[in-house]
């Protein structure tokens, strides 16, 4: 059953990031929906729709719209915290990883977001402009340069780095907001142990945007919110 109060899916809702983001919009009134793997569905509540879901699976990622739009509403809030990586030994040998553990993790990391994304879209169509219409995407710092051993992961970061950029040009004047969001250390680099908290406020911060700027990246924590025009 649809309900008037707005509805954010995360896709990929694991016990830090997810989670986080979960609690924070809820407390601002929204109704949740989980999808992850590892999920439960009798664990749902009124509030807070359980899918279970493998998103190697692309086809998985259409199901569980159909659940939500069904049980919560159209989503007006859209985050792909879903990941995976399959790090190759010897760490030299970049095409060490076999052809179809490289196919799954590009699946996860950019087949499965790209569907989450063009699903999204289908129904920010049908919101109110008074709606938030923002997908957010859980990137990280390999879409700027490889790190040793981590070839699926940066390639499907980066993969969808580019898509998020391409959308937040072409759906500019429809409203609708894309985000690349990377947590960085106060001077600008990596972070490995990610802050699910401060994830979670900055998402809120993303949601209640009225207009999107220039895209590149959006930082969380140390450098702060930001946005980095492309030189073109």
């Amino acid at each position: 059953m649809a309900t008037t109060s707005p509805v954010l899916l995360i896709f990929g809702a694991g016990p830090n990031i997810g989670q986080a983001v979960s609690r924070t919009f809820k407390a601002r009134g929204y109704k949740v929906a989980l999808v992850s793997r590892s999920l439960k569905e009798g664990d749902s509540t009124k509030d807070e729709l359980h899918v279970a879901s493998d998103l190697s699976d692309p086809q998985s990622v259409v199901k569980a719209y159909e659940k939500v739009n069904k049980e919560l509403g159209i989503p007006s809030v859209v985050v792909y915290n879903a990941y995976a990586s399959t790090p190759h030994n010897p760490a030299d040998d970049q095409f060490a990883v076999p052809l179809d553990l490289f196919a799954k993790g590009l699946n996860t990391n950019t087949v499965s977001a790209y569907a989450a994304a063009q699903h999204a879209v289908q129904g920010f169509a049908k919101l109110p402009e008074t709606a938030s219409r923002t997908f957010i995407y859980t990137g990280n710092i390999l879409n700027e340069g490889p790190w040793e051993r981590l070839l699926v992961l940066g390639t499907g970061k980066t993969a969808f780095a580019h898509v998020i950029e391409s959308a937040s040009r072409g759906y500019k004047e429809k409203g609708y907001n894309f985000y690349y969001a990377d947590e960085r250390k106060a001077d600008g680099t990596a972070i490995v142990d990610v802050n699910g908290d401060a994830h979670a406020d900055h998402f809120l911060t993303l949601a209640n945007e009225k207009e999107q700027g220039p895209w590149q990246q959006t930082f969380v924590k140390g450098v702060g919110y930001k946005r980095f025009p492309i030189a073109k």
